[in-house]
């Protein structure tokens, strides 16, 4: 499956060292402004380089094809295309008939029976760029709304703040940290836990914070298209992840009710322990979601694997890696978290008879 979305409906293709990648994104309303400097302002967020993440370091221009007349949309497919310009595929050369371990390698082959060794091909990571370049636009969408998208790192390793309370400024501010940490008093020791897994060849793994504010209430589309069965389902698609919390999240099964219940008063909720969704519909309240990444798999130390004849061989990596695929993770699922309110936004167009009549039954003055 290479595409996802309801209303708004995104199909991805490309590999990691191929021409390029793209997408195609059905369902944008006509007329709304396509932002370019937007766009690429979310793609230079996303780029590697630096002493916290892969040396690689693409181009990430992203060339509008179809879909965008004079600055707007039309309302026709926008199709996007990014050229993949830094792609050394002769640093796989020595493991090409070797199954990295932590990769995809083993199981799409089985599967597929192709080996595309140069840097996992589809499956890998590089394919996440055109989820924030159709991320930008779901942003775009969505601030005709109120609503806006944001987050960074909540921890490195074991360095994790207990805080979920960041506001949107922080959220802003976060930006500007190199591993867009959101705890400034955290920060410098989660950096110091990526370089100390850096220097000794290995990687570490991180959880990301998301948060959306001023959504309305009424997002989602129950049954099968909750709007926290959506978020799990599309962040558990993104390379690395393993697991996703919404709210309180694991530690709500060691909660009493009485003390998990969002209780209300005359003016709203007294909590959000709910992280802003109940029944799988947005409850008018922030969102709030972590996302946790694995370290990341590509490490330069020497492991037991086998090749595709089943020979037990020794696994040594070459190559420009993440030392924690976190930090630029966290900017995906952020792009991610965008397309799927953008997605439930449209479907609750026509939840109700009276959306409809509001649209299509001429007013009475």
């Amino acid at each position: 499956m290479n595409s996802f979305g309801m209303r708004l409906r995104v199909q991805t293709f490309g590999e990691s060292h191929g021409v390029g990648i793209g997408c195609v994104i059905d369902g944008v309303p006509a007329g709304l402004v396509i932002d370019e400097e937007f766009i690429a302002q979310e793609m230079r967020l996303r780029q590697g380089g630096g002493v916290y993440a892969t040396p690689r370091r693409e181009a990430d221009s992203v060339e509008i094809l179809s879909g965008v007349f004079e600055g707007k949309s039309t309302g026709a497919c926008i199709a996007l295309f990014i050229r993949n310009t830094a792609n050394k595929s002769a640093d796989y050369e020595e493991i090409k008939d070797i199954f990295r371990p932590g990769h995809a390698d083993f199981t799409y082959f089985q599967k597929y029976g192709i080996r595309d060794y140069r840097g996992g091909g589809r499956s890998s990571a590089r394919e996440s760029a055109v989820r924030v370049a159709s991320g930008a636009i779901a942003k775009l969408l969505l601030k005709e709304f109120g609503i806006s998208v944001g987050g960074g790192i909540l921890g490195i390793g074991g360095v994790v703040s207990s805080r979920t309370d960041f506001s949107n400024q922080e959220c802003a501010q976060a930006l500007d940290s190199q591993i867009f940490a959101l705890d400034t008093s955290l920060e410098q020791a989660q950096k110091e836990v990526i370089k100390a897994a850096r220097a000794k060849g290995d990687s570490v793994g991180g959880v990301a914070l998301l948060k959306a504010f001023g959504v309305p209430i009424g997002l989602g589309e129950p049954l099968y298209g909750k709007l926290d069965s959506q978020i799990g389902a599309l962040m558990l698609g993104l390379n690395g992840v393993k697991a996703v919390e919404i709210g309180e999240g694991v530690r709500a099964s060691g909660m009493l009710g009485s003390a998990h219940n969002d209780c209300m008063d005359t003016q709203g909720f007294l909590s959000n322990h709910s992280g802003g969704m109940l029944g799988g519909i947005s409850t008018g309240e922030e969102i709030c979601v972590r996302v946790h990444f694995k370290p990341t798999p590509s490490i330069f130390i020497a492991q037991d694997t086998q090749d595709i004849q089943g020979r037990g061989v020794k696994a040594v990596i070459k190559g420009r890696h993440d030392p924690c695929i976190a930090v630029r993770g966290s900017i995906v699922a952020q792009s991610q978290l965008a397309l799927i309110l953008a997605d439930l936004l449209l479907c609750n167009a026509s939840a109700t008879l009276r959306n409809l009549k509001n649209l299509y039954v001429p007013k009475r003055f």
